[in-house]
This record gives C-alpha cells, structure tokens and sequence, in this order.
C-alpha cells in the first residue's frame, strides 16, 4: 500500500518520484575547462611558406573564397611520423585519440635567454617529475623556452657562422629517455624545430622520435600561460592523405 503525505496529490508525487530517477540515472557530464589558452601563431600570407590567392571576392561575388598555396610545416603545425620515415604513418593515419593527450611543459627559458641552442636534457625531465610527479602515459612532453616572442622575425632562426638555423629544442638523449623509459606520444615546441641545431645537426631528434610512431607539434606560442602539469593539449591536425604534416591549430584546456 502507497503512503503519501495528506493533501499531497498523488500527480505531483508522480512526478517527483519520476524526476528523481530522471537524476539519478542522468550520465556524468565532463566539467567544462576554466581556461582555453590557444597555442597557435596566425599564418600570414607571403613569401614561400604561405600564399593566398584570392578566387572569390565578396564585393564582386558576394561570396569570399581563396586558394591556398603552403608548404606543409609552416607556422605552428604537426610533424607526423611520416615526415621522416619512409612508411610511418601520415597526418590521416594519426589516431584522433592520441592527439588529445596530458601536457607536460618543461620551462628552460632562462637558460634559452642565454644560449640559442639551449636544449631539454634528461635531468630537465628528472626536475620536472621530482616537483610535479612522473609523466602521465601517453603525454605530451613540451618544451617552454620563451622563443615564440620571435616569431615573424630573423631572430626566429637564427643563423649560426655558417648560415645554419639554430634556437632551442630537445637533445637527442632526452629523446632516447622518453622513447625508452616513458610513455610520450607527443613532443612540443615554441621554437621552429625539436631539433636544437635543426640544419647543423642533420635532424637527430627527428630521425629518433618520429620514425618511433610518435609525432611533434612545432611553432608553439603562450605555453607560458599554462601550468606545468594538468592541461589536455588538442592537436587540430588536418586529416591529409599522404601528409608529412601540416597547420594545426593547437589549444590547451586548463
């Protein structure tokens, strides 16, 4: 027998009875984050990285639409594996999962205030996990150095006595640390290479990490504004047949 509360009607008990296990039933809905920090330079048209041709002009057409003209690693953009490997898999074959991942940002700016060539070491990484806890699996291990202020200048890549670009990046033997005694998919950086003597050196980064299945997302900008440890970083990568890499546009959720 049902018992209710005199003068209570039994519609309006229905239905609270009925919200309730609405409620309870309801699924759990991811908090929204409190900060989204975009990690992305704008590309601007001109010289040979990047040219817009326009096809379409809303004056004339009413409509607007361009042709774009790129190399692929412009401004800030993804580094597949393929891009240095002969069968590694291509923009369109990175898993959409790995490209939402933990961000760890390792910050040397002040030894890259000092030297141009500053790199990530293997003790950077030790400092970081001794203060913020090991790595999360499979993360993205970003290197803060300061040098996305330069961006759109020669000071970007500065050359060094013969005329090779150079800035900072990670050193060879962090890339062997990571590929073998943690769980990374992912390396950043706010310079233009991963690769601290990108041309001097003959890419040995690149030539480690990339053919391991891993990628690198280079041209970073603002990781300054994101904690060392407890961001998602989200790689917008274009899904290109094919693609050694291409544009993306970054964002970090804090």
């Amino acid at each position: 027998m049902s018992v209710r509360p005199r003068g209570f009607p039994r519609r309006a008990l229905l239905q609270g009875c009925a919200a309730s296990l609405v409620i309870g039933s309801a699924p759990a809905f991811a908090a929204a984050p409190r900060r989204v920090v975009d990690l992305t330079h704008p590309i601007r048209p001109g010289g040979e990285d990047f040219q817009l041709e326009r096809l379409r002009i809303f004056e004339r057409d009413r409509a607007n639409m361009n042709r774009w003209t790129l190399k692929e690693h412009s401004g800030t953009h993804l580094d597949a594996p393929l891009h240095f490997s002969g069968d590694g898999p291509s923009l369109a074959e990175i898993k959409a999962e790995d490209l939402v991942v933990p961000l760890a940002i390792i910050d040397i700016t002040a030894r890259a205030a000092q030297d141009p060539t500053a790199v990530v070491t293997p003790d950077d990484v030790k400092a970081w996990e001794a203060r913020h806890g090991r790595l999360p699996d499979g993360c993205c291990v970003a290197m803060y150095s300061g040098w996305d202020k330069f961006y759109g200048t020669e000071r970007y890549e500065p050359p060094d006595a013969q005329g090779l670009a150079r800035a900072p990046g990670f050193h060879i033997d962090t890339a062997h640390f990571l590929l073998d005694e943690r769980n990374v998919k992912g390396l950043g950086v706010d310079s233009q290479s991963i690769d601290a003597e990108s041309l001097a050196g003959g890419f040995p980064v690149h030539r480690a990490w990339l053919p391991a299945g891993r990628w690198a997302a280079e041209g970073l900008t603002n990781l300054g504004q994101v904690p060392a440890r407890g961001a998602t970083i989200v790689i917008g990568a274009l899904k290109v047949e094919g693609g050694s890499g291409g544009p993306a546009r970054v964002l970090a959720l804090v």
